[in-house]
């Protein structure tokens, strides 16, 4: 087994949500539950984050939810279309379960600055938001209104069906106007695998495939986006050879970009480039074990 370089250390520390109820895993809760559990005791649990769930599924959670941890386990709630049903179910949960979970941030879907503002006017600022956005000409001005209500941008790079994925050029123009505002975000779907890859779309037998971005590639990206063009973002994005990524104690090399851990990667991870939301937290490591990164 391979010793992590420090600096993959650092770029994956708490990277992978825990998204096991969605597709294409679609676990029920015990499932999902039990499997967080144990990947928080694993040899590999300092790259897990959240546990990522709706918050109509609060109420099950909390009956599923193995007390006796050693510490709170930190929830990503989904929240809407029906804001006030999951608002109230938010209300509810944080008293009861706050000694063994608590919510460290929610989600939601936007379409409108009117949508940003009508959610951050139920929920607040002393609640982490991440609002996912459509990666369309109105991404600037939703972005600009997200700023505004402190919250973060939310972009989703797969999904299910080949046309769930969005373009590269998309995904870099996404990542330039993040980094213009200083915004951090996160991602979510289709990034199961470490490097751009061509796969099939779900776990069914005889699926289609598809071509999906690796989650190395999507935050090397973000690494490089305070200072660069979106034709090398594109080029990060679509990069396919997993040689071209090498990770030192102190450096992450791709091609000719040599990336300083304290100074670069460090900063960036805990103030931009959060996390990413995955229904598999063992099929990220196990391709990373695969490329001997692991």
């Amino acid at each position: 087994m391979t010793k992590p370089a420090e600096s993959l250390r650092v770029l994956l520390r708490n990277l992978i949500d825990y998204a096991g109820l969605f597709p294409p895993a679609a676990l029920d809760m015990h499932s999902a539950v039990v499997n967080f559990a144990h990947y928080r005791r694993s040899e590999f649990g300092w790259a897990l984050g959240r546990f990522v769930l709706p918050a109509s599924q609060l109420a099950e959670f909390e009956q599923a939810l193995p007390h006796g941890e050693l510490s709170p386990w930190p929830l990503s709630v989904l929240v809407g279309p029906r804001l006030d049903e999951d608002i109230a179910a938010l209300d509810a949960f944080a008293p009861r379960c706050g000694k063994f979970a608590f919510i460290d941030c929610v989600e939601t879907k936007v379409a409108s600055p009117a949508d940003v503002e009508k959610v951050h006017h139920l929920i607040g600022s002393a609640t982490i938001t991440y609002y996912e956005t459509p990666l369309k000409s109105e991404l600037p001005t939703l972005l600009d209104t997200i700023k505004t209500v402190t919250g973060r941008a939310k972009v989703r790079t797969g999904g299910v069906t080949a046309d769930a994925f969005p373009t590269s050029e998309a995904i870099a123009n996404f990542l330039l106007e993040c980094a213009q505002r200083q915004l951090p975000f996160k991602a979510t779907a289709g990034l199961h695998h470490p490097v751009r890859c061509t796969k099939p779309l779900t776990y069914e037998p005889n699926v289609p495939t598809g071509t999906m971005y690796g989650f190395l590639n999507v935050f090397l990206a973000a690494l490089l986006a305070d200072d660069t063009t979106t034709q090398e973002l594109t080029a990060a994005l679509e990069e396919d050879d997993p040689a071209a990524f090498r990770f030192e104690d102190g450096l992450i090399r791709w091609r000719d970009c040599c990336l300083p851990v304290d100074e670069l990667v460090a900063p960036i991870r805990k103030n931009f480039a959060i996390s990413f939301g995955s229904c598999s937290f063992e099929e990220p490591i196990a391709d990373l074990k695969a490329l001997n990164l692991l």
